[in-house]
């Protein structure tokens, strides 16, 4: 006997978000080199633009230090899910939201809206361990990255 390869009690596939959904947005303007022989962007870009994305904000924000900084964010975890998709010339935006900071770990959830799109093309995650330069150890978020990604958190999940 087999194993079904759709088992029941696999979780539901998410619907895309709204726009509204999200607290910040980077624009993430796409290169041709981005699509593939298909004509649409390659999976793999999408990840790309989400690290781009978490990484621009924290920079901007004044809290990342990434030659320098005592600590460093790892990440440990990805997952994205494609509902539509996106073509050169598009000008996409990276939706961008703190569903979890942890005492070392941040989990941010990222989506991408095509140009003038109300929903989003494709959604996604990935989480920052967050450890000492040094030793490669898990540390505590800086607090005033905690304080940068707070801001990131929808408006119903502040304190």
């Amino acid at each position: 006997m087999s194993a079904d390869p759709h088992p029941s009690s696999s979780p539901a596939r998410p619907a895309p978000l709204p726009r509204a959904a999200f607290t910040h947005f980077e624009p993430m303007p796409l290169r041709w080199m981005d699509c593939d022989v298909y004509g649409h962007v390659n999976n793999v870009v999408y990840y790309s633009y989400f690290d781009t994305a978490v990484n621009r904000y924290l920079t901007q924000a004044g809290v990342l230090d990434a030659l320098n900084g005592p600590v460093i964010g790892l990440v440990v975890e990805t997952g994205c899910h494609y509902f539509a998709p996106i073509t050169f010339p598009d000008e996409p935006s990276i939706g961008l939201r703190v569903a979890h900071i942890g005492r070392s770990s941040v989990r941010y959830e990222l989506a991408v809206f095509s140009e003038g799109a109300h929903a989003s093309s494709a959604q996604g995650h990935f989480v920052h361990v967050y450890v000492d330069r040094e030793r490669r150890r898990p540390a505590e978020v800086p607090e005033a990255m905690r304080a940068a990604l707070a801001r990131l958190r929808p408006a119903a999940a502040r304190p």
